[in-house]
């Protein structure tokens, strides 16, 4: 090739890569700028006068630089995205450049300036978001009613909706009874919101949770100077709180015997005192209690006064657990994996219908909240668009267990059930009896006879 042919071809490459619409940048085998266009320039702000003849990694940060990248791996890449400073985002392709003998003499870098189209991207998904949420409150508003959140359409779950409807619009004393995670307190709220307190306060209290030492100022709250430790300007207890609302006592089973009597004269004077307080304080307060025990049971055992019993019990709900209304599996099990591939940005997967008979099928020991626990980790761990029976089984081995009715008739059934149960509790809490008892809702004796009963030591 003749030295003019050289000269033409090198023209010919000034021209075409000033006429480039993308930024064109060529450095040596040291990382030295040697060509800098002006797209270059003014993607950059980095003047030609400045940058040519000078490291590359002098103007950027070392690790931000795909054309250093190439010269060290020798491979060409095509239309990739690259960040080479916080604020633009470019498409890049880069490659190698040897000379004649195969030795390699630098790289070239052509960069497509994309900032604007990542930066409208991001907005849009942020509007997206923004929209899916409004869409999201909307859909909350229009549905949003007494027992709204309560789905299924089970004639169980009907009979006793219909009942909470009806009671909410008077003043009676409510008692939830439900097995654990059956959704006593959407009950609860329910009543609230159904009745002419509904603009009032909703005061939840958990008897399991509290410490027995903090129950009677939890309660009933204190005067400032009361005790070493108290707040100096006193606070108001939950009872006073719910003035004018529903106080809902949750696990009222739970609740010690010395606070079952404060709790029985609030309902029937309708006052409380305070800790360290000489004045009486009138509530006007509605109360819902729920329990997952056997109240009768925990009376004939001592352990829960008759008459506070008998005060709290003027109108029952017995809320069902899942197995006894199993046709609402499908809506739940849709409802919560929805909810939790929009939290976890997913795409919500599908039960197949053999996974779905066998969710179906499941006693579900531990209701909706276990329910809504295995949605939860199907979306998490299950890839697959379409579950099958054999993805339940990895997540939840005891998925696959069945009631299925036993020869010998009801009272047999009953007991396989019961026997179950039992097993499924000890199982959950390692063990642990009395966590096992508390969970059934039944007493620890009541546990041990059980367990003796079915051969479970």
């Amino acid at each position: 090739m003749t030295e003019k042919v050289r000269k033409d071809e090198s023209f010919y490459l000034k021209a075409l890569l000033s006429i480039s619409s993308e930024a064109v940048s060529i450095v040596n085998a040291a990382g030295e700028v040697q060509y800098w266009s002006r797209q270059a320039e003014k993607l950059y702000g980095i003047p030609i006068s400045e940058i040519l003849g000078q490291k590359i990694n002098d103007f950027f940060e070392k690790e931000d630089l795909k054309i250093l990248e190439i010269l060290e791996l020798q491979e060409p890449v095509f239309n990739i995205y690259h960040q080479p400073k916080p604020d633009k985002h470019v498409r890049i392709s880069s490659a190698p450049i040897f000379d004649s003998e195969g030795k390699l003499v630098g790289a070239i870098a052509i960069d497509q300036d994309i900032s604007n189209i990542v930066e409208l991207n991001e907005k849009l998904s942020l509007t997206t978001t923004e929209l899916q949420k409004i869409k999201q409150q909307y859909n909350l508003k229009a549905q949003n009613g007494p027992l709204s959140n309560v789905k299924g359409h089970s004639a169980a779950l009907q009979t006793v909706k219909t009942l909470t409807l009806k009671v909410a619009k008077t003043n009676a004393t409510v008692l939830i009874q439900g097995e654990s995670g059956v959704g006593k307190e959407l009950f609860a709220q329910g009543i609230h919101e159904a009745s002419s307190r509904s603009g009032e306060p909703f005061i939840p209290i958990n008897c399991g949770a509290i410490p027995e030492a903090l129950f009677e100022s939890e309660f009933f709250g204190y005067e400032k100077g009361s005790f070493t430790g108290a707040d100096k300007n006193g606070k108001a207890g939950k009872v006073e709180k719910a003035d004018g609302g529903t106080l809902f006592l949750d696990e009222i089973g739970m609740l010690p015997l010395d606070m079952q009597v404060k709790l029985l004269r609030v309902l029937q004077e309708r006052e409380v005192y305070r800790i360290g307080g000489h004045a009486p304080m009138n509530v006007d307060i509605r109360i819902v209690a729920a329990t997952n025990s056997d109240l009768e049971e925990m009376v004939r055992e001592g352990q829960f006064r008759e008459d506070l019993y008998y005060r709290l019990n003027v109108v029952t709900l017995n809320i069902p657990p899942l197995r006894k209304r199993s046709e609402d599996i499908p809506v739940l099990m849709k409802t919560f994996i929805q909810e939790f591939a929009y939290n976890y940005h997913q795409e919500p997967p599908v039960l197949s219908e053999e996974a779905l008979e066998m969710c179906k099928s499941y006693h579900w020991p531990g209701n909706i909240r276990e329910l809504r626990n295995v949605a939860e980790r199907m979306v998490i761990l299950i890839d697959a668009p379409t579950i099958q029976p054999e993805d339940l089984r990895q997540i939840m081995p005891h998925l696959k267990e069945r009631v299925e009715p036993r020869p010998g008739g009801l009272a047999q059934e009953k007991d396989h059930l019961e026997k179950q149960r039992i097993a499924d509790a000890l199982l959950e809490t390692y063990g642990n009896k009395s966590a096992a008892a508390k969970l059934l809702g039944i007493s620890r004796v009541s546990l041990y006879k059980k367990i003796s009963q079915y051969g479970l030591e």
